[in-house]
């Protein structure tokens, strides 16, 4: 089964990153979108599996457009995972507590990410 994830991270080379390695080695579609704003307009437009979701961005953080997509009737079903290099001073627990489906911390290995995902999502696939 082909699974749509949308990857909102501020960095172009965590995108990159995710997105080849996510469709090369899951053979998932990835759509990307470098800014809080823009992960937010797609994730309420696009049909989605799942959104791995930076903690740290410059105008939005993650957990305020966590909290966005979980006011929203077409996102709220949507398992978020964050991705965040900061995992020790925030606490996973927390953001797992939220209602998050995990956290992978930066920097994560690229040949693992898609295995990472589908252990905290349960997909067998």
């Amino acid at each position: 089964m082909t699974r749509r994830i949308l990857v909102i991270d501020d960095e172009a080379s965590i995108l990159m990153i995710v997105k080849m390695t996510l469709e090369v080695t899951a053979g998932w579609e990835v759509i990307t979108a470098e800014s809080a704003a823009a992960g937010f307009e797609m994730a309420e437009r696009e049909p989605l599996d799942a959104i791995l979701l930076d903690l740290v961005m410059p105008e939005l953080d993650g957990v305020a457009v966590f909290e966005r997509l979980r006011s929203s009737s077409h996102t709220y079903h949507t398992p978020v995972i964050f991705l965040t290099a900061r995992a020790k001073q925030v606490q996973r627990q927390s953001l797992e507590n939220m209602g998050s489906a995990g956290v992978i911390t930066k920097p994560f290995e690229p040949a693992a990410i898609a295995n990472q995902i589908k252990a905290m999502l349960g997909w067998t696939h």
